[in-house]
This record gives structure tokens, sequence and C-alpha cells, in this order.
């Protein structure tokens, strides 16, 4: 088929291509009623004038917590005029006054001027909002781990979670979202004094629940009888082995243009081996840039040691290096191997950390 032909084809296999974006909201939302609950139960005393409680949600990437923290604060915002939900993606705002720009947004429909209003003039009238209208704060701070990078994370807590010394009556709570375990000793001692939440732990997909997913995702995109139950199968298959679902949203829409493009009414075998090849460089960024601080410190590692080396050796190096546990050490090699960028083979019995490490690709081909 010639290139006029395929931008000028009026038909689509599509009927909604915005069904297999990472960002897509779905109407049902499954899997993750545990979690949500959860979540309502921390926010629920400020639905009565009460204090919400801290949250930590925890999970690796692509397992819903960003999902479910926007269905949450959409049902809190439906329900009650009591409580403020703010999400913030700290990739994007990593700065006190580009956060507090946010909050500022949603209580007052705009953002400040980005100059000439000192930042204590925007907390100020933020805060005596909340005071004077009895409105507690709650705010979602996704990717925390990126305000410790800028070394604005404890100074930005602690004005969220202080401010009712100045500001009596004032009730405000934080969700910290990520999927590091260890962030939260990384706050000073006098933000740990006043965050201590709860855990809400966002466990991997399983094959069935994947399968499940993808498969309302395919009744929401495609037009019926595009994709079979059998390539389906093979793409939540994928998905699982490369423990991120997003790769199973970009393979349903990368195995849709294929076919599109091959002028076909249905996605067959060869569309979808297409798809997968045409992902196979991009599945190792993705699963790079989901790593979190402790994961990549031992990827880089592995990397270093010209990609076959000794886990016990590698363990102990990373705790002398680092400070952490073994267990961190360990969580992180099991990710490392779960989103396979690396293989193990145990050497022996008995013996900690008996594991040789196995690199899955070339480290001069991607930026770790």
């Amino acid at each position: 088929m010639a290139i006029e032909d395929i931008l000028m084809y009026d038909e689509s296999l599509f009927q909604n291509i915005n069904a297999f974006d990472p960002d897509y909201f779905p109407p049902n939302y499954n899997f993750r009623d545990t979690q949500m609950e959860a979540m309502a139960m921390a926010i629920r005393p400020a639905m009565r004038g009460g204090q919400p409680s801290n949250a930590v949600v925890l999970g690796s990437p692509a397992t819903g917590k960003t999902t479910a923290i926007k269905k949450v604060f959409e049902l809190v915002e439906k329900n009650t005029e009591k409580v403020v939900c703010v999400y913030i993606n700290c990739q994007l705002h990593t700065t006190r006054f580009g956060i507090f720009s946010i909050i500022h947004k949603e209580i007052f429909g705009h953002a400040p001027p980005e100059t000439g209003v000192p930042f204590s003039r925007i907390y100020d009238k933020i805060m005596k909002y909340l005071q004077s209208n009895q409105k507690s704060l709650v705010v979602a701070l996704d990717d925390i781990n990126y305000l410790f990078q800028s070394k604005n994370a404890n100074k930005l807590v602690y004005d969220l979670l202080r401010a009712y010394e100045e500001y009596p009556g004032v009730k405000n709570s934080i969700f910290a979202i990520l999927s590091d375990l260890e962030f939260k000793y990384a706050f000073d001692k006098n933000v740990n004094t006043v965050f201590i939440p709860q855990e809400i732990v966002f466990p991997l997909y399983t094959y069935s629940e994947i399968e499940d997913i993808l498969r309302d995702r395919v009744k929401a995109g495609f037009f019926p009888n595009v994709m079979s139950d059998d390539i389906l199968e093979q793409i939540a298959m994928y998905a699982l082995e490369n423990g991120d679902l997003r790769i199973g949203f970009n393979l349903l829409r990368s195995c849709g243009n294929i076919a599109e493009a091959d002028a076909s009414r249905e996605i067959n075998q060869e569309h979808f081996e297409k798809a997968v090849d045409s992902l196979v460089s991009v599945d190792i960024s993705v699963a790079l840039k989901s790593l979190n601080d402790v994961e990549r410190t031992v990827m880089k590692m592995i990397v270093n040691t010209e990609g076959l080396c000794d886990a016990k050796i590698l363990s102990d190096q990373f705790k002398k290096e680092t400070g952490s546990s073994y267990a961190s050490f360990n969580r992180a090699l099991d990710k490392l191997e779960f989103i396979r960028l690396i293989d193990t083979k145990y050497t022996g019995k008995g013996v900690r950390n008996s594991r040789e490490i196995i690199l899955r690709f070339n480290p001069d081909e991607y930026i770790i």
C-alpha cells in the first residue's frame, strides 16, 4: 500500500484510540478496591471536620497507583465540599512555588502570578482560605522522590503538615506516591514527627488481571471482532513477562496501527509480531525509566561489572557504599529480573545471595 493510501484511508479499526493512552481514565477500574478503600478511610475524617491521615502509596510502576488516587479524589469531591484534593506530578513540578501554585489554582481557579508575588504571600493566602472556610487539604505527591533530588521534599512536607502551628484549625495531609520502599527514611527528624503515614501497597497485577484490564481496553478502543482472544492473550503474557501493564497498552495500539497500514479489518499474528519487534528497544528504555533510586544504583553496579557478576559480592559492595540493607538490594535485584533487565542463576545452596547476575542488554545503547 502506498503512503498516500495509508494517509487517506477513511476506515479505521479504532473507535477510540485514546483508550490505549497510559493516562486514559477507564469508567471501570478493577482489582484495586482494597487500596482505594484504604485511601478513602484515610480521607474520611476530613469529611466530618476531622484530621485526614497521611499515607504512603507504594507499588511498582503501572500498578494503578495514580489512577486509584484520581478516582478516590474524584469521589471525595463529588460527596463533600469540606475537602480540597490536589494531585501533583513531582516529575513535572519540583519547586515549592510550583507545587503551591497548583494548590492555589485548585482552590481559587487560577494560578498565582509567576513573578512579583513572594511565596510567603501565596502560602498565607492558601492557609487562610482553608482556615476561614474550615476545609481540609489532601495533597497527593506522585513520584515524591523527585523532590528529594531537588532537595525540596523536607521543606515542602514541613510547610504542609505543620501549617496548623501558625494557622490553628488547618488540617492538611499528604499522600506520598512512589515505588521506593526506603524513601521515608530520608526525611528530617522534624518532618518525621508529623509525617507518620499508613502504608498502602499496590502489588503487581497477576496474569488474569492484566488480561481482564487489556480486554476492557480492547472493547473501549477497537470495533468488535478486530482482535481475537489468542492475540489478546499473547499481549497479556508479554506485558506480564516485561513487568509493565503500559507495554500491553502500547502493543494494542501498535497492533491496530500496523493492521490499518496493511488495510486489514482484523489484527493477525503477523501484526502482533511486527508490533513486538518495534517495541523491543522501547521496552528496555521504559524499564530503565521505571527504576527508583535504589534499583538504578544496583543496575549501575551491575553494568560496571560488565554484565556478569556474583550477587553476594555485589550485595556486600552495595551495603558498604550506600549503607542500605541487604533486603533493599534483594528487592532491587528481584525487580530487575522481573522486568527482564537481568537474569540470575543460582550457583550454590545455603549461601546468601549465591546467584550469578547476567545482563540482558547492551548498556552502551541506553542511558541508565
